[in-house]
């Protein structure tokens, strides 16, 4: 993969080698199975370069294309005049309304240009400005039927919501006077070479019942996940979307924080106090798809069913019951590219994990569809080329102007070349989430029986990916939280969660093995399944039962939507030993760095004794998933002759173990081949434990 590091991630920018075509085959260099679709691959890497060619001749390049939000919504001058701009080209007469005119549909008309952008433009009186801060604004247009229509501006940056009211949102103009505006205080941190990431979604964030702030989360969650050793955050829901129980995925307005939470200042100070504790902070950006919902949404804007989005069928969602967008429409490129960009400056986030890549990537969407691995799937009519070349042009300007930022696609189909170089031909993420793991995992504890499984599956699963192209690997994340499934933890333990997880009541064996298989599916898929890690808040204590939003269903309850860390706090339970040894794991990858060393060396997957023994990053990485047999003197085989000492022991009484493992034993490699490797040792590997060795500092 020297290839890959050599070329640079932009489409301006020639291979790494030389003897490399500058036309968008350059993966088939990396990746020969990718020849017979050479014509495929430089048919959207031309198109990438045209959409620059273009944007370079009518905008001025990416970096001016990517600033709508200093053309289009309301943009403040320096003097306190207001520019409102919206792009509207079916209607035939448009105004401002709101408080500041009292609502008059004829007191504040727009101007329309001849690309159907309409704009007004309104001067300070006495140095102030004509439209208060905090104060509530509309567009409103009358059709070419003769119908008026009234919606909120499409690049509003606040909008609220008061239920006691009405559930449609208010378009709220947000310009706070200098002396109420959050000031960054931090530098972001250094990019980091490995992520661990931490998903986590602000309203759930307390263990009582009701919403949680932004405040909240800055106060009580930033403190537990920098103890955790988690050095990226990826916060869910934080675009404004109308229907909380959506988990964030239904947005109405793009470039708006969720007002549930609080104020755009306090989001900022959550993202700035994260810096300053060395945490880089990824937005859940949501481009494959938006809410259908009009009188508050993007959804029939201008009183057509085309601006944004595709019109008829092609622009439906039929799963999501949600707005597709035109990728190979100019305004809606702006308006995507611009929100990114606004997210990074606005609010000083570092990049973004993409949801739904495979709804952008294919005409259908995912719908319907088992991905073999063969790569007829990724090339041809299902492919969506102007889907693919948007996030070709989105990695591009998020790369040349924030060379820091990271992306991560969601991405269930395996499509090759998506985390590799934009000028070998990639579409440029940085990585990809490995979505079969936690799928796995869960059907080995609803359908084998612990003695059933499969040693050598698991570990094929965990190494299964697409090696050169980074990978984020995860047992579990929200999906697998959600309503209709349940945490790994409530698999393995179930109504025993609520009776026998205090350390004053017995010790269970269905506890016990909880406990015990909890971290070693962690640590293993740590260790064996990627170039990154990550986890759903909550879940690295074992947090218990499942996550449902408040709704009709449920007579909108906020018992499920939260995150108990009172658990953990409460020294007289299990919870806290999962916790630690979560904490465990993650400040060991940042001393030893395993996610970014190589692929790790599996010398034994013993499906007998139930053993995996792997090394990577100069560890040896021992594993007896064996639900009853212990084993002494137990051979393992290992490269580096040397003396060896426990670094991480699952055992361990701290993370609610046995105390098997004596820690101080120093192990004595012997010159003599055992499983493909130079050297072996012996070890003592108990039942359901996980130890991994070091060389001696």
């Amino acid at each position: 993969m020297a290839l890959n590091q050599a070329s640079d991630n932009s489409l301006l920018s020639e291979p790494g080698n030389r003897n490399v075509p500058a036309d968008g085959t350059g993966v088939v260099q990396l990746d020969p199975w990718l020849a017979p679709f050479k014509d495929g691959l430089r048919s959207r890497y031309s198109a990438a370069q045209s959409w620059i060619q273009k944007i370079n001749a009518t905008e001025g390049g990416l970096e001016k294309f990517s600033k709508g939000f200093e053309k289009y919504g309301f943009v403040v001058h320096d003097n306190g005049d207001i520019t409102y701009r919206e792009w509207a080209p079916n209607a035939v007469q448009a105004s401002l309304i709101g408080d500041f005119n009292e609502w008059n549909h004829e007191a504040t008309p727009m101007q329309r240009n001849e690309y159907g952008v309409w704009e007004v433009h309104l001067h300070a009186k006495d140095g102030q400005m004509a439209i208060p801060h905090n104060s509530k604004v509309k567009i409103t247009m009358v059709l070419p039927s003769g119908e008026r229509i009234d919606r909120i501006p499409a690049w509003i940056t606040r909008a609220t919501q008061d239920l006691s009211v009405s559930p449609m949102y208010d378009a709220i103009f947000w310009h706070p006077p200098q002396s109420e505006r959050y000031t960054f205080k931090h530098p972001k941190p250094p990019r980091p070479e490995r992520v661990r990431v931490y998903e986590a979604h602000v309203g759930i964030s307390t263990p009582e019942q009701r919403i949680g702030t932004y405040k909240e989360f800055t106060n009580n969650i930033l403190p537990r996940i920098k103890h955790l050793g988690y050095n990226v955050i990826q916060l869910m829901a934080i675009m404004e979307h109308a229907y909380y129980a959506s988990f964030g995925y239904q947005i109405n307005s793009f470039f708006a924080a969720s007002s549930r939470y609080g104020t755009p200042e306090e989001l900022k100070e959550l993202i700035d106090t994260a810096h300053g504790m060395g945490i880089t902070v990824l937005l859940d950006v949501v481009h494959s798809h938006a809410s259908k919902n009009t009188l508050d949404g993007l959804n029939m804007f201008d009183g057509s069913d085309h601006l944004y989005f595709h019109g008829g069928e092609k622009g439906r969602h039929e799963l999501w019951d949600s707005r597709l967008f035109n990728y190979g429409h100019h305004e809606v490129l702006r308006f995507l590219l611009s929100n990114l960009r606004f997210w990074m400056d606005e609010y000083q986030f570092d990049g973004f994990r993409f949801d739904g890549v495979t709804s952008i990537l294919y005409t259908h969407h995912g719908i319907g569809t088992g991905f073999s691995g063969g790569y007829h799937e990724y090339f041809g009519p299902a492919v969506d080329e102007e889907g693919v070349v948007y996030l070709m042009l989105a990695n591009e300007m998020l790369h040349q102007l924030y060379p820091k930022c990271i992306t991560i696609a969601e991405d269930v189909s395996g499509m090759p070349a998506l985390c590799l170089a934009l000028s070998l031909g990639g579409v440029g993420f940085d990585y990809r989430l490995a979505m079969a793991i936690p799928d796995m995992w869960i059907k080995l504890l609803q359908d084998k029986k612990d003695d059933e499984w499969d040693i050598g599956n698991i570990c094929f699963t965990l190494v299964n990916r697409r090696h050169g192209e980074k990978t984020i690997a995860y047992a579990e994340s929200h999906d697998q939280a959600l309503v209709g499934d349940k945490s790994l933890m409530m698999w393995l333990c179930d109504k025993e969660l609520y009776t026998h997880m205090s350390v004053l009541t017995e010790l269970t064996p269905t506890i016990e093995r909880g406990l015990a298989l909890h971290k070693l599916i962690r640590l293993i898929t740590h260790g064996l399944g990627g170039e990154g890690y990550l986890n759903f808040e909550g879940n690295e204590f074992g947090h218990p039962e499942w996550l449902d939003f408040p709704r009709v269903g449920n007579s909108h309850s906020y018992w499920y939507a939260r995150r108990q860390f009172n658990l953990v706090d409460d020294h007289l339970l299990r919870y806290r030993f999962l916790n630690e040894f979560d904490s465990k794991m993650q400040w060991s990858e940042e001393k030893y760095g395993w996610l970014k060393a190589p692929q790790a060396y599996i010398s034994l997957k013993h499906e007998g004794d139930k053993v995996v023994v792997f090394e990577r990053a100069g560890l040896l990485w021992i594993f007896n998933f064996n639900p009853a047999n212990s084993f002494a003197d137990y051979r393992v085989g290992v490269q580096q002759s040397g003396t060896y000492r426990v670094v991480i022991n699952s055992d361990h009484p701290d993370y609610g173990g046995f105390g098997r493992i004596d820690e101080g034993t120093r192990f004595f490699t012997t010159p003599f081949e055992w499983n493909g490797r130079k050297n072996f040792l012996q070890v003592y590997i108990p039942n359901r434990t996980a130890i991994v060795l070091a060389l001696e500092e």
